[in-house]
């Protein structure tokens, strides 16, 4: 009898738990699914240091059931930024797939502003590049062997004081910052340097690359402070070599003025305002 009893209050609790789960439970968990969030998705493919533009996005209305807790749902907190892996269409927007600058490979040349150029110059052999131990932010010269032909070494005025951007080797990955292809087990030479430049001193160089004949030396090496006391004094010598011409208005309204003889010295040099660094 006491059996019977058991399997009876064992049969009533079965039912109430199947009510509790029909009545209760199911309701919850498809009202979970079925509410509707609004999120960014892919349409179109975006490459590993690609910038975000609003054509490669769309907002999409999904359900909110197991979508991941930091998917990014507005637009705006993706467009300007920077993609750190391959996302196809259809991808949500995660922040960890986002960068605020660009990847470390070639992020130098997404700082120029106009103002100057990057320019690269083959090394010619191990010597002629520092023996491989230049790095980004160094201020080298350049010195031009038989420069135009007129059978002495000098150090053009325009080119005293550069900065390095940039070192790669014949890989193309950058020789200053640990890239390098997976299959290589060694260090790759430098077979180029990248220097910033500005539109007067891309032309020097690219005669001396032309010519075949150039070689760097390193002036100074440390914080970025001191190093843009020499490429301060760089622009303003080529200023001085190679003055502004006057405005078309100032031409028409007025002759121009005699421009007086300039000779220009790099014997200034900041390495004393640098603290001897």
């Amino acid at each position: 009898m006491s059996f019977l009893k058991n399997r009876t209050m064992l049969g009533v609790i079965c039912i109430v738990l199947a009510l509790i789960i029909c009545f209760g439970l199911t309701p919850l968990f498809n009202q979970s699914v079925s509410q509707k969030t609004t999120v960014i998705r892919v349409v179109k493919d975006i490459k590993a240091g690609d910038e975000i533009t609003k054509d490669m996005l769309q907002s999409v209305e999904v359900g909110g059931y197991n979508l991941p807790e930091d998917v990014i749902k507005q637009q705006d907190a993706a467009f300007g930024k920077y993609a750190v892996a391959d996302l196809a269409p259809g991808d949500y927007i995660l922040p960890a797939k986002l960068s605020d600058t660009p990847a470390s490979e070639n992020a130098y040349l997404y700082n120029l502003n106009g103002d100057k150029q990057a320019i690269s110059i083959s090394i010619k052999n191990f010597a002629g590049g520092l023996s491989g131990k230049l790095i980004s932010g160094d201020i080298v010269s350049v010195i031009a062997p038989d420069y135009k032909k007129q059978g002495m070494t000098v150090i053009p005025p325009e080119l005293t004081y550069m900065e390095v951007i940039g070192v790669t080797a014949s890989t193309g990955y950058d020789t200053d910052n640990g890239e390098q292809s997976e299959d290589e087990d060694e260090k790759q030479l430098p077979a180029t340097v990248t220097l910033l430049a500005s539109p007067e001193q891309t032309k020097i160089l690219a005669e001396l690359e032309a010519d075949g004949k150039l070689h760097l030396s390193l002036v100074y090496r440390g914080s970025k402070e001191a190093a843009a006391k020499f490429t301060e004094l760089q622009d303003k010598l080529i200023k001085a070599l190679h003055p502004q011409p006057a405005s078309q208005t100032a031409q028409s309204t007025a002759p121009a003025a005699p421009t007086a003889s300039v000779t220009p010295t790099v014997s200034e040099t900041p390495v004393q305002e640098a603290g001897g660094e």
